[in-house]
């Protein structure tokens, strides 16, 4: 959905409709959160599946990956529409060409906490789940080749 709604963007825009442009921005942002989020959530997954192997047991776990997958970003678009349903708009990309329009984020602050500080997050999430695993696959490495020098000896 985010490729679609980013692919159609410019097009729609060209409309010269406010709602639809609000709409078109709101959606764009919602589904780029959304992947993101789902990028953190397949990160905690790995993190259970290779950490975490055994004795691991959610009750409802996709329910529960659903809710979180697509209700966080849900809560934060919600919470930029409340504030002000303005920050999101029409811009161009540049004046030189004038068919470039594309609904967006307008306000920088809004784009810096709801989109980069909240990529950025995610980032530190899924580095940490990475470097849990690593650490944990090469513990588990180094207890095979004790064990192995043991049993050779």
């Amino acid at each position: 959905m985010l490729n679609m709604v980013f692919l159609t963007n410019s097009w729609l825009t060209s409309f010269n409709q406010p709602g639809l442009c609000i709409t078109m921005a709101m959606l764009l942002h919602y589904f780029l959160l959304a992947a993101f989020t789902w990028m953190c959530l397949e990160s905690v997954h790995f993190y259970l599946a290779l950490v975490k192997v055994f004795n691991v047991y959610v009750p409802k776990y996709i329910l529960k990956c659903c809710i979180a997958g697509w209700g966080i970003p849900a809560i934060v678009i919600t919470l930029v529409l409340i504030i002000n349903k303005d920050f999101y708009g029409k811009g161009s990309l540049s004046e030189s060409h004038p068919y470039s329009n594309f609904c967006w984020i307008q306000d920088n602050t809004v784009f810096y906490i709801s989109v980069v500080a909240y990529f950025f997050l995610i980032f530190l999430m899924n580095a940490a789940m990475f470097i849990t695993v690593l650490l944990q696959i090469h513990s588990v490495k180094t207890r095979t080749q004790k064990t192995s020098r043991f049993w050779k000896q």
